[in-house]
């Protein structure tokens, strides 16, 4: 039963056309994934669909009655009202304390004020679960959620009986989720059966079977056009030799007029041919570049923490947590919503302290930021003015950058306001791209990038010669990209020698060795300077001396035993 029907929906904002032909029917218990590129108008169809905004053209039907829409924007935002009424609702309250969002009804008013990107989002999604809806309308669910929260919305999914229509670019969310793709491009709607994976393969399949078509029709024209030439040249020949030879002037001009014939005869045919089984050459397909500067090596080690430990007033986040990076390696950040992960990214900059502990960083160390936030770029101004850029050579390279990345190059005088999320985002890559950093600290790198970009992305990463920490809710990034982790695990964060797949497996395939016993050793020797440190503190009477002397006594065990 057709629960919703979209017909020749079309919108533009003054003379850009960000919607020409959108049409496709939602039947009741679809499953349905909307993909395309950023600036696609994936979102602007969501504000039609809810009413948020009007279409220039086009119908929207409920052709079986009246439905209700639940909407997730893709920037949540939760006002202290919105987490009064979750505290009101006992469902509301359910559907969190299963997101992993514990004691909300005793969260005051500076804690809702302090929310992190996941809990926002789990709160949106909790609220519009316990309504009573017909369709559910998603966009960028997953984005700032944590694997715990993801894993929770797969389920929740599978498990609902109405209808779902999803806007994403994550690849492992899509794959789990949804039946049908429909893809915007270039401002119209292509709709394919199945999930991520088969649209990808079905696109390829298209991609390579258009092109190989073109390609012969492009050799059947060169044979012709070729013939064609030849004939002119004959035609070229015979004019010419009818105005020199006397007595064979006549037959010349007669062959002269004959083989114009056959040229105007083998062009229509040409035409005709080309017009009637004409094959366009298929769209390239989008490669985006981009480029960091290389800084030189810095050493081995570039950051450490000993005894490290962060809270907000009563509020704990990690403690008594060791670890260190070295140049060079790739570290996924692992964590649920609200651990501290972003606040371990604060301190790690220097915008923030430790609670206890120490930190200790190379002093030469240059640090490149890339934030999950991408609304609190400046509106009202321009990319370059944006980036700040006035000397004439960077202006120049900062064009090429945006050409590589998918810009048009009126773009980057435009304001920001005209930007969509994941466009904001390449703004911030660019800002990166134009500094040597030694380490790159991406919070949710892949937040609101379409999946050209996300492609283009990791294979940036690739050559990076430099560190690379990050948090992400996508697991085919975090697998791509990282070998080694860090794991926010029982208010500790730890150092794990292992990728994410090895890591979400390591309890069916044993212990690890991967973890070499210099690296092992290092890591004790941390813990071993920094409980001498605290013992050096404290006196023989105090209560945790002999819980410190214990555990002293157990890592030198285990420093000899390596």
């Amino acid at each position: 039963m057709t629960i919703l029907k979209i017909s020749g929906v079309h919108k533009s904002f003054g003379d850009k056309i960000i919607l020409n032909h959108i049409e496709f029917d939602v039947q009741r218990g679809a499953r349905i994934g909307i993909v395309g590129n950023n600036g696609a108008g994936k979102t602007t169809l969501a504000n039609i669909l809810t009413g948020k905004i009007e279409m220039d053209k086009g119908n929207v039907e409920m052709p079986s009655g009246p439905i209700s829409i639940g909407y997730v924007k893709q920037a949540a935002d939760i006002a202290l009202g919105d987490l009064e009424e979750v505290i009101m609702s006992k469902d509301m309250l359910k559907q969190t304390s299963q997101l992993g969002l514990t004691k909300v009804q005793t969260w005051d008013h500076h804690r809702g004020a302090h929310l992190s990107g996941g809990e926002k989002t789990k709160l949106s999604l909790a609220k519009v679960w316990a309504s009573q809806t017909n369709l559910l309308l998603l966009d960028e669910p997953t984005n700032h959620l944590d694997f715990k929260g993801v894993e929770w919305l797969i389920e929740e999914m599978k498990a609902f009986p109405g209808a779902i229509i999803v806007i994403s670019h994550d690849r492992y969310f899509l794959d789990q989720t949804v039946s049908q793709i429909i893809e915007i491009e270039d401002g119209n709607s292509i709709i394919y059966e199945g999930n991520y994976s088969d649209f990808y393969k079905e696109k390829e399949r298209q991609y390579q079977s258009q092109l190989h078509r073109y390609d012969i029709q492009q050799k059947q024209k060169e044979k012709i056009e070729n013939q064609l030439s030849n004939l002119q040249n004959w035609s070229d020949k015979a004019h010419r030799q009818s105005t020199k030879q006397e007595g064979f002037k006549e037959f010349y001009r007669v062959k002269a007029k004959k083989m114009d014939k056959q040229i105007k005869s083998k062009k229509k045919r040409l035409e005709r041919e080309l017009e009637k089984n004409k094959i366009e050459k298929p769209k390239e397909k989008e490669e985006l570049q981009f480029h960091f500067k290389q800084s030189k090596k810095r050493g081995k080690r570039i950051v450490e923490v000993n005894n490290g430990g962060m809270r907000f007033g009563e509020r704990l986040l990690f403690q008594e947590s060791h670890f260190y990076v070295k140049f060079g390696e790739r570290i996924g950040i692992l964590g649920e919503n609200g651990c501290g992960k972003t606040t371990l990214f604060r301190v790690i900059m220097g915008d923030s302290t430790l609670s206890t502990g120490e930190l200790w960083k190379s002093h030469s160390l240059k640090i490149g930021y890339l934030s999950q936030d991408v609304t609190d770029l400046d509106e009202t101004k321009t990319i370059l003015e944006y980036l700040g850029l006035t000397v004439k050579d960077r202006i120049s390279e900062t064009r090429t950058i945006f050409a590589n990345i998918g810009f048009q190059a009126d773009k980057i005088n435009q304001p920001i306001s005209s930007l969509s999320l994941g466009e904001r985002t390449r703004v911030k890559l660019v800002k990166l791209l134009l500094d040597e950093v030694d380490l790159l600290i991406l919070d949710e790198p892949t937040n609101h990038l379409d999946l050209a970009s996300r492609e283009s992305l990791e294979n940036m990463l690739q050559t990076f010669e430099g560190t690379i920490l990050t948090v992400s809710h996508d697991h085919y990034f975090l697998e791509k990209m990282c070998d080694k982790l860090l794991v926010f695990e029982h208010g500790v964060i730890k150092r794990v020698e292992m990728g994410l797949r090895a890591y979400q497996h390591k309890d069916q395939i044993g212990p690890v060795t991967t973890q070499n016993k210099a690296e092992e050793k290092l890591l004790i020797e941390n813990e071993i300077s920094a409980i001498i440190g605290q013992l050096s503190l404290i006196s023989k009477d105090d209560p945790k001396y002999d819980e410190l002397d214990k555990k002293l006594l157990e890592l030198m065990k285990k420093k000899r035993e390596l």
